[in-house]
């Protein structure tokens, strides 16, 4: 359970970066809300999953899955480069991801 709440985690991480984004420096209503109640709910799932998980482990994950979410969407939604370079470092940053998570139990 403490898995499926860390990439829950992640995946608002995801929510609040691009949010920020929106907010235009926090000068827009909604997306300001939004960015606010995603980094909330990120942080609490974050708290609730180190209750059972070591924290370097669950930090690095949470970020990662942070990282690249937030690059992918960058790409798609705000046009940023799409380089061969940068798809082979975000790709390293998933295999990161799943050796942490894998090595977790060690």
């Amino acid at each position: 359970m403490a898995w499926v709440l860390l990439v829950t985690a992640g995946l608002f991480e995801i929510c609040w970066s691009i949010g920020m984004k929106l907010s235009d420096g926090f000068t827009r209503l909604w997306p300001s809300v939004v960015t606010v109640a995603g980094l909330i709910v990120s942080m609490g799932l974050l708290s609730a999953a180190v209750k059972s998980l070591p924290i370097g482990t669950a930090y690095g994950v949470w970020v990662g899955i942070g990282a690249v979410g937030t690059a992918l969407l960058g790409m798609l939604l705000f046009h940023e480069p799409v380089t061969p370079a940068r798809i082979f470092f975000l790709l390293l940053l998933v295999v990161a991801i799943v050796g942490l998570e894998a090595t977790a139990g060690e």
